[in-house]
């Protein structure tokens, strides 16, 4: 049976996506009040407003976010983000994904999605630390290896150390290959067989922006 699978965080007022970064902030450019002298009578619309960081909730980096010269949201190509086959790396309970979970794995033109388990603890301060991260190494095999894009269920690809490198990025984004950050649901999704889907608005001049996430698994009707 074909399912959809959402595999992304909800948005909502004050939210903490990663320590320093500002929540959203939720608000009304038009009430359904306010609507009903614009409009004829029994009919009223709610516009609402909200001011957010880019890097909030569920997020894809395209390599704006780390190249001043590389391709914006407005800049990737479709083909890159929506319609990808998926391949889940399952690495739960591990501290970091090295080579080793990857070496045997087709990647090319794939989402490879690092399922580590650090979504359970998204909105609380255990999320904020010691989260599990991919490896240089490893980076590096897959920015070899040509994959579509990389996403992971926690805080960060990197490690996150004070003042640190950020070698993930700084490999992925420069082959050209997008990263989705704080993903959830990962382990509902088989290790293949699916259909991964990040895209956002093509906004120019961004490097980042929310994505609703989602997998379809299953045969196309």
């Amino acid at each position: 049976m074909r399912r959809l699978v959402e595999l992304s965080h909800r948005i909502t007022e004050g939210m903490v996506t990663y320590p320093g970064v500002p929540g959203p902030r939720l608000g009304v450019h038009l009430s359904r009040e306010a609507s009903r002298e614009v409009y004829a009578p029994g009919t009223e619309f709610h516009i609402g407003s909200i001011e957010l960081v880019a890097n909030t909730g569920t997020y894809l980096d395209t390599p704006h976010h780390r190249y001043p010269d590389g391709p914006d949201l407005s800049g990737v190509p479709l083909e890159a983000l929506a319609d990808l086959p998926g391949l889940v790396v399952r690495a739960e309970g591990l501290r970091s994904v090295g080579v080793g979970l990857l070496k045997d794995l087709d990647v090319r033109g794939r989402a490879v999605l690092l399922q580590t388990g650090w979504d359970r603890h998204f909105g609380t301060e255990a999320y904020l630390r010691d989260h599990p991260y991919l490896e240089p190494e490893a980076a590096k095999w897959l920015a070899d290896r040509g994959p579509a894009l990389v996403g992971i269920d926690s805080l960060n690809i990197d490690d996150t150390p004070p003042r640190g490198e950020r070698p993930a990025h700084t490999l992925l984004l420069g082959a050209g290959i997008p990263v989705v950050e704080h993903l959830t649901g990962l382990a509902a999704l088989p290790d293949t067989g699916f259909r991964f889907h990040a895209a956002p608005p093509m906004v120019a001049g961004m490097g980042t922006f929310p994505v609703r996430a989602y997998a379809v698994v299953g045969d196309r009707p």
